[in-house]
């Protein structure tokens, strides 16, 4: 291996899938405390190497290497290999992941303490943070399908791993399927890709994009579409799946039925953001279809803005969090859809602090009060858990883009993106994240009140013994803390403004489309400070969220109930999902039984069994009693035959030759 920072990426990526083995093979040998020791040292010693690279890429501006360990296989003039591709963008996103994978491990050290699946759940997340640092380090399409392929493997093996519970088995399904439905998306732009570039390797498919622009490509006989735009539809089906983004979202509430440490890994850092990190990687592609672009917008906004509203109504403490992930990705869709690549980054990165915060101080809340999860049998736990209620309450305000947070830069930002785009569909995209900015908040501080304020609502036998949680959970609560607040402000003007820019030519943006330099020169490097946040309209919105929060659930919660039942059909529609868990239990989970029993009632029962199996049967038993009563015995039936296939080759003779 010729680079030696080659060389610390694959040791940092093969360190958590060590740990994985160790903790899966040997875990109940070694026991509970030795495999937690040798799992977070492996994943800890990963996220210094990952500080050290980001160090060197990033900071000191080191150029991008890309090498290949092996070929795994060749085909004609093609290879297939197993390589990496560092640069600025994989050497941020590993150091995030990493960070976040090493706050949760520790997490789990208290949290799954008294949980006899103890090191198998240690081992499934090294495995799913080994997936994702794949994922991010690859530089070809087929080592990125391995990752991809890899945290959808591991997330139903973590959203399953309480595999008794009915409902654990039935989100574990829901989630595969649905990123199945997506990675069809995904493993057909692949091939579409191998087949016109003839080549899988991101350079060389990036270096070829502009001569492909007025290419087109047979989709049925006499229809064509263009190649580009067919590729970046296709990766943006796969994108839709692992980031739950609008009609694909439905898996990932569902996540919630796994332990609450891997519902902040999922959420935060890996799986679901790596559709955000694919797109924004393939930016040389989706550069040149605006078509695309505009379908990310819409696609984009309406999850951002319709799945908040969702959130409002959900008593879960956890699902409204997995609502507001889903929200949240809809902002970091939006921003891609108007080419604001960095801007999706940015608040993918704020966002992976503030919502793994965010679920790890529920859990915090949930170990508490002995694993309950309804917000209707909490309050008045911030006299209880004073930690829990800070840290909550920073990820709140992170989330609600209250400056000075962080959630506060990177959120503005995206709104303003999209104010200033010309991309057909930004209009619609801009009034979905307004209103966002107003739903956000609503649901966010409505979980804050109902859980740490208002009047206490817990089992009278439970008051007497709730406690802080200890402080191996309370660490990476108080680490998360701190990015969550300065985060924003540090990395803003590194990020989008200054020159040369954070993440450098990992990402590609044409000039027409490109709104965050637009924004630099309009907001010259002041305007969003925290002192003019009162300037705009967002923040308006965000403040009118927090107090219409206060107003319906602690201050006059009795007109909630009022709304509920003078909006009864709305509220039922929101209750139900907008429909589309029961469009996808109807008509995919029914229909898919269905279709199964007609193809087994026609295919094997009346075709294998009936006509080829029994019928050849009974044919040969029909025949052979035909045949029986031709053999008579009788000399005279025996020459009558002859004489009469003698008379019938006569006449075919006579008329025919």
């Amino acid at each position: 291996m010729e680079n030696p920072l080659i060389l610390i990426a694959l040791i940092m990526t093969l360190l958590p899938l060590a740990g994985s083995l160790i903790a899966g093979l040997l875990g109940p040998k070694l026991g509970r405390t030795l495999t937690h020791y040798i799992v977070v040292s492996l994943v800890g010693i990963a996220f210094l190497l990952s500080c050290y690279l980001f160090k060197v890429m990033v900071i000191d501006k080191h150029m991008s290497v890309d090498e290949s360990f092996y070929t795994w296989a060749t085909a004609g003039m093609m290879r297939f290999d197993v390589a990496f591709l560092l640069d600025r963008l994989s050497a941020t996103m590993v150091m995030i992941v990493l960070f976040i994978s090493f706050m949760v491990h520790i997490y789990t050290i208290g949290y799954m303490a008294d949980d006899p699946g103890y090191t198998r759940f240690f081992s499934y997340v090294s495995m799913f943070t080994f997936a994702m640092l794949v994922l991010v380090l690859a530089d070809n399409f087929l080592l990125l399908f391995f990752g991809w392929e890899g945290v959808g493997l591991v997330s139903y093996l973590l959203i399953g791993f309480w595999f008794k519970r009915e409902t654990a088995v039935f989100g574990s399904l829901k989630a595969f399927i649905v990123n199945r439905i997506g990675d069809i998306g995904f493993l057909l732009a692949t091939a579409a890709v191998l087949m016109h570039f003839g080549t899988l390797t991101y350079h060389d498919v990036f270096t070829q994009a502009p001569n492909f622009i007025n290419k087109m490509m047979t989709i049925v006989p006499n229809v064509e579409a263009p190649v580009i735009t067919v590729i970046c539809l296709l990766l943006f089906i796969g994108a839709m799946g692992k980031s739950a983004q609008v009609p694909l979202h439905v898996w990932l509430p569902e996540s919630m039925e796994g332990p609450t440490p891997i519902s902040a890994l999922i959420h935060a850092a890996t799986m679901v953001t790596a559709g955000i990190y694919m797109v924004a990687r393939m930016s040389p592609l989706f550069e040149f279809s605006t078509l695309t672009l505009t379908v990310i917008l819409i696609i984009g906004g309406t999850t951002a803005f319709f799945m908040g509203v969702l959130a409002v109504t959900q008593y879960d403490l956890k699902r409204v969090i997995a609502y507001s992930t889903i929200s949240q990705l809809g902002y970091m869709a939006v921003a891609l859809g108007v080419s604001a690549y960095d801007a999706a980054i940015f608040h993918l990165i704020t966002h992976a602090f503030f919502k793994a915060l965010l679920f790890l101080a529920a859990g915090s809340v949930i170990i508490a009060l002995h694993h309950e999860q309804d917000m209707r049998k909490m309050g008045g736990l911030a006299q209880y858990m004073p930690i829990t209620y800070i840290t909550f309450t920073i990820g709140a305000l992170a989330l609600c883009a209250i400056p000075p947070f962080s959630g506060f830069y990177s959120k503005d930002i995206i709104i303003d993106a999209v104010r200033l785009s010309t991309i057909p569909g930004a209009g619609y995209a801009y009034a979905c994240v307004l209103a966002g900015a107003f739903i956000t908040p609503l649901y966010t501080f409505r979980a804050l009140f109902m859980t740490f304020h208002t009047h206490e609502r817990t089992d009278p036998s439970l008051r007497g013994h709730i406690f802080e949680s200890p402080w191996v959970v309370l660490i990476p609560l108080i680490a998360l803390a701190i990015p969550s607040i300065v985060a924003g402000e540090m990395l803003l003007g590194p990020m989008l403004f200054y020159y040369p820019k954070m993440l450098g030519d990992s990402i590609f943006v044409l000039p027409d489309h490109n709104v965050i330099n637009q924004l630099a020169t309009e907001y010259h490097g002041s305007k969003l400070m925290a002192l003019e946040a009162g300037k705009t309209l967002a923040f308006w919105l965000a403040m009118g969220g927090i107090f219409t929060a206060w107003l319906f659930t602690a201050g006059f919660p009795q007109w909630s109930t009022y709304l509920k039942k003078r909006f009864s059909l709305l509220y039922s529609v929101l209750v139900r999902k907008y429909g589309f868990d029961d469009f996808n239990q109807i008509v995919l989970v029914h229909g898919a039984q269905k279709t199964g029993h007609l193809f087994y009632d026609v295919s094997d029962v009346k075709m294998i069994d009936g006509v080829c199996v029994n019928g050849s049967g009974r044919f040969i038993r029909w025949f052979a009693q035909a045949a029986r009563l031709l053999q008579t015995g009788y000399i005279y039936h025996y020459a009558l035959a002859m004489v009469l296939g003698i008379l019938i080759f006569l006449i075919w003779w006579e008329f025919y030759v």
